[in-house]
């Protein structure tokens, strides 16, 4: 398999880390979104959306938007599960992490960025206020959906879908300088995931792009 991706992207992360949970090996083909990678004609067959992830299969086939490849991720290779069978528990877990990837995530992302500083005059101020402004609400929704407890999102002995979703916004929110005092959980979840070796080889940091290295 070949997983497109961008050191920084918060969506490459999650699929990172869930294929280093499930040991499956891939290569990385590095996507510069700054640099305008991903508006490029081959490219943008592969992933119409000029977005990132892509994880091409073995035969070929390009999957796209990051909870559908770990969809099919967790359909092919069950184990380490990234949802619950139980459907309500499922839908518990699903509800926190559409919550990053559809409330938090898409406010957040560097076209929307981009569009604010070239249509609406936006300076860097302004577009870090913006951020810290809808993480801020995202997280207080994020805690009031999780249960009480410690360790994983939902108390589980391996992370899951919410887990690696809420562990790849927070390195976002540390970005953009939020200050997390106010969402111990969120950072507890957090410090629990990034205890783990899969997904600290997953972090952004420890990809070959995020010091323009090649990637081979």
């Amino acid at each position: 398999m070949k997983l497109y991706s961008y050191w920084r992207s918060t969506t490459s992360f999650r699929v990172r880390a869930v294929l280093n949970l499930k040991g499956l090996d891939f290569d990385y083909a590095p996507v510069d979104l700054l640099a305008g990678d991903q508006r490029s004609r081959t490219y943008a067959t592969l992933n119409p959306g000029k977005s990132v992830p892509t994880l091409v299969l073995d035969d070929g086939t390009a999957l796209t938007q990051s909870l559908a490849i770990i969809d099919y991720l967790d359909a092919v290779h069950p184990v380490p599960p990234m949802l619950p069978a139980d459907p309500l528990a499922r839908s518990r877990v699903l509800s926190v992490a559409l919550a990053v990837a559809t409330d938090i995530h898409p406010v957040n992302n560097l076209r929307v960025l981009a569009r604010l500083g070239k249509a609406f005059v936006a300076n860097d101020a302004d577009r870090r206020n913006w951020m810290h402004h809808w993480m801020a609400e995202g997280f207080d929704q994020l805690v009031a959906l999780l249960p009480s407890g410690t360790g994983f999102a939902f108390g589980g002995k391996t992370p899951d879908l919410a887990d690696v979703c809420i562990t790849a916004q927070l390195y976002n929110a540390r970005r953009w300088g939020v200050q997390l005092g106010r969402w111990p959980r969120l950072a507890e979840i957090e410090a629990a995931c990034l205890a783990l070796p899969a997904i600290a080889a997953a972090h952004p940091e420890q990809q070959c792009d995020a010091t323009r290295e090649a990637c081979t």
